[in-house]
């Protein structure tokens, strides 16, 4: 299988990023899987750095950059997340990051961002195109553009995610039956999917959408890239993507075994079930993979699965409201 991204790239990807990013740890709760009735692993990346597993792919993209590259500066759009880690990422490399936010991002990320340096450019999702104003700012500042998926460094960074789960995993000597990633445009279940069919291919890995923002499953069941249509409403502000990565879904449309597509209200009850049974606060995106197993969409009886719980960036009126399960 030849992709863009390669397990060597991931295992470069994972050097490069060694001495700054966090293995974040998988847990447990013997309680809950005595309610589900199988074994469930949760992969922690809400405790990365700047909150999510993008911090990876975005010190791997932007430690790549030439001295002269990083001196005139990077852009990046994103809801927040990718934001964050491009500006975490540019703050250790002193490199000028300017970002391309949405309105309506959750406010803690704005803040965060901006508190890590980045200068923010805002834009509205229903009228403006995100990637036409960065292109323009790139080239107006001569900077560099990075993408928030469709790049095989990106792509690669993110990756490493499976790389510490494979070897976690193998230090609790148990079998892997299934593993669950969120798909906002792909980078992370692609790069993660790579390291499974090269180290454990017989594991299937499946895409956790948001209802209405379930591209990547309408278009693994077409064959072809399929858009969103319309603007439809979710909660899932990290998965908001019009369309399938031009890089990510070839790889996820030949490694991927399927996907969920997941109601929000499943999603607000699987960031109580972290809260409670975990210890730990998820962002909507980041609990969808679980909302997957606890919405009984992936039936774990008798089966041992792992979800990435990719991020913990949620401001707290969102989270207050689905924890104490308010409409």
């Amino acid at each position: 299988m030849n992709f863009s991204v390669s397990y060597d790239d991931i295992l470069s990807a994972e050097e490069q990023i060694a001495e700054h990013a966090i293995c974040t740890p998988i847990i447990e709760s013997p309680q809950l899987n005595e309610i589900l009735g199988g074994r469930l692993l949760v992969k922690a990346e809400c405790l990365q750095l700047a909150g999510s597993f993008k911090f990876r792919g975005a010190y791997n993209r932007i430690s790549r950059l030439s001295e002269e590259e990083r001196n005139s500066g990077v852009v990046a759009f994103s809801s927040g997340n990718h934001a964050q880690g491009v500006a975490l990422a540019s703050k250790i490399f002193n490199t000028p990051a300017v970002i391309v936010m949405p309105k309506d991002a959750p406010q803690l990320k704005i803040d965060n961002t901006r508190e890590f340096g980045a200068e923010i450019i805002f834009y509205d999702r229903e009228s403006e195109n995100r990637e036409e104003i960065s292109n323009q700012l790139a080239k107006e500042r001569n900077a560099i553009l990075v993408p928030s998926y469709d790049d095989p460094h990106i792509i690669a960074g993110q990756g490493t995610v499976g790389l510490e789960i494979i070897r976690q995993v193998g230090e609790l000597d148990v079998q892997l039956d299934a593993l669950i990633s969120p798909c906002g445009g792909g980078g992370l279940v692609s790069g993660t999917a790579i390291v499974f069919s090269n180290t454990l291919p017989d594991v299937e890995i499946y895409a956790a959408e948001p209802e209405g923002y379930d591209d990547t499953l309408r278009s693994l069941e077409a064959g072809r890239r399929l858009p969103i249509v319309g603007n439809p409403k979710t909660f899932c502000d990290s998965l908001m993507l019009p369309i399938p990565g031009e890089i990510t879904f070839p790889i996820n449309l030949k490694l991927l075994n399927g996907g969920f597509s997941i109601k929000d209200i499943d999603t607000a009850k699987a960031m109580e079930v972290a809260f409670q049974y975990f210890k730990i606060v998820l962002e909507p995106g980041g609990a969808i993979a679980l909302a997957a197993v606890i919405s009984r969409s992936f039936d774990c009886k008798g089966k041992t699965i792992c979800v990435i719980c990719s991020g913990g960036n949620v401001d707290n009126h969102v989270f207050r409201k689905a924890i104490n399960k308010q409409k």
